[in-house]
């Protein structure tokens, strides 16, 4: 590791520093930025020259526009050639760390690898090609499909009522949350059920769902353990009626955001059913129970589950997602529609109101994302159940090794070991003063400076200056040491007191550390000449 740092180093050193220029009358000048294939890319508008335009049509005279639009004076557009158009976005390209250029201590979402059988499958002609305005005597393929996922996704969860529609992990939420809430009216009880339980650790989309879904949210503390405790739940479910019949039901991620299992969850479930509200779980760390622990048997009753997380569909940059809802076979009716059965004859068709009375209504067009789910169907069939099984388990073994190298290093604030993610802070770091602290931003910037993607840093919010990470199941062990081989080093270079050099990488990066808070309050969101 010592020499793959001093080549990093060499890498850092030999960096060009001025920013790329070019003149219209003797073209590019040396000492631009760009040296072998490391580029300093300029902006499309940048690189504009009006006496060479992308086309060389002759403007047509006297056309009105067929639209009945007023002709527009300028589009725009930077009036370049096509050749640099696609250079350009090609080399924009090469500068996107992606779990195909390297490790994601990030997370699972789609942070661990995809595997390409999926994506192959997912362009059969058959699958890619069809309409959701079809007939669905012509998609039975498609259907039987996503009817044969609702099922795997039962079984997983032990819970058998599924809905494909959700787009995403948020959208489930409000999926799962609008089907409790639906469940409430049916009953008569929805005006008296005010109050959903949210872990101070939860995601954030957690209270903004509930809140959205017209609840107040009453928060539990998890701070001195990382975990819900009976007593803790207890308190707030009967805080304000002593049968907890203003409770509508909790909304509790297991594992939780700390990556630690909640070990009173079976407890906490039968007290909140006994006051008559309903378990919510979020679904975003199933990939540490998948083929081990069905959710189900340890009393939730509405779960997400975030296929592009678990079952590698891909998700990065805000989409597409799919984020479908399981829930029990008492909330089965409240479902949102369309959902896939199948007939008598063994065709399969979408049931929408008039075989679901009771249903919450549609959430939107169509059935979700078909790609994502035959991605997940084709994930699934290929591990089988054993493989699925071994998925979470190397998944939960590869955190526990991180945190098992690294608890000398970082501090560690719970004890035991973790699920399929470790939590370390930047507790150990902080310095004699608060200008030699190094921080959780300052370490994520050297990972960038050594080659790495940082982890989920600052979250969740229970404690100062988390990192969270998640090696996933599809790391090996080489991958592993050498990140831990860098945040090690990192460890030993602030406890030697070499700390200023963490306050300015990345150094070797084609940007150095942002001003973020300039960035948040001033924006630039518009380029103009004058930035030239």
């Amino acid at each position: 590791m010592g020499a793959e740092l001093h080549m990093m180093q060499d890498a850092k050193d030999n960096q060009m520093e001025d920013s790329q220029t070019e003149d219209s009358q003797t073209g590019p000048v040396l000492n631009n930025g760009t040296r072998a294939l490391r580029y300093e890319e300029q902006l499309l508008w940048e690189r504009e020259f009006h006496d060479t335009p992308g086309v060389d049509l002759p403007e047509p005279q006297g056309m009105p526009l067929r639209t009945g639009d007023a002709l527009r004076e300028d589009v725009g557009l930077p009036q370049v050639s096509e050749p640099e158009v696609l250079r350009h976005f090609v080399r924009l390209s090469t500068l996107n760390y992606s779990i195909d250029h390297g490790f994601f201590p990030l997370g699972s979402c789609t942070m661990k690898h995809n595997p390409r059988v999926n994506e192959k499958l997912a362009r059969l002609p058959g699958f890619a090609h069809i309409h959701p305005m079809q007939e669905e005597s012509t998609v039975q393929g498609a259907l039987e499909l996503m009817y044969r996922l609702q099922h795997y996704l039962a079984e997983l969860t032990a819970l058998p009522g599924v809905c494909l529609t959700p787009a995403a992990g948020a959208h489930g939420e409000l999926a799962g949350m609008m089907t409790i809430r639906r469940a409430h009216e049916a009953a008569g009880e929805n005006e008296t059920r005010k109050i959903v339980l949210i872990p101070d650790s939860a995601h954030g989309t957690n209270p903004a769902t509930a809140v959205i879904c017209g609840y107040k949210v009453r928060t539990i503390p998890t701070k001195e353990t990382g975990r819900l405790t009976q007593a803790a739940f207890e308190e707030a479910l009967y805080k304000t009626d002593p049968d907890g019949k203003d409770v509508a039901g909790m909304m509790v991620t297991n594992p939780n955001t700390c990556g630690l299992f909640e070990s009173d969850i079976v407890g906490i479930a039968d007290a909140l059913h006994a006051a008559g509200g309903y378990f919510y779980c979020d679904g975003a760390n199933f990939n540490a129970l998948v083929g081990k622990v069905r959710p189900g048997d340890f009393g939730v009753d509405v779960m997400h589950i975030n296929l592009h997380k678990t079952f590698s569909t891909p998700h990065g940059g805000g989409g597409p997602g799919s984020g479908p809802i399981c829930v029990t076979e008492a909330l089965e009716p409240y479902l949102p529609i369309p959902v896939v059965e199948q007939d008598i004859n063994g065709a399969y068709f979408l049931a929408r109101e008039k075989s679901r009375p009771e249903t919450l209504g549609k959430l939107r067009g169509f059935v979700g994302q078909f790609g994502m789910h035959v991605r997940a169907l084709a994930y699934m069939l290929s591990h089988g159940a054993d493989g699925l099984k071994e998925v979470s388990e190397n998944a939960v073994l590869n955190a526990n090794y991180i945190l098992s190298q690294l608890k000398d290093d970082y501090h560690v604030p719970y004890d035991g070991p973790c699920m399929h993610e470790c939590m370390v802070t930047d507790k150990l770091q902080k310095g004699e003063t608060k200008d030699d602290d190094v921080t959780t931003l300052d370490i994520a910037k050297a990972l960038v400076e050594y080659g790495y993607h940082p982890m989920t840093t600052y979250f969740p919010l229970v404690l100062p200056g988390t990192m969270l990470i998640e090696p996933t199941e599809t790391e090996t062990k080489g991958t592993l040491d050498k990140f831990i081989t860098v945040m090690m080093h990192i460890a030993s270079e602030v406890r030697a007191g070499n700390r200023d050099q963490f306050h300015h990488y990345p150094q070797s990066a084609p940007r150095r550390r942002l001003d973020e808070v300039k960035a948040a309050r001033h924006p630039v969101l518009r380029w103009s000449s004058d930035q030239a």
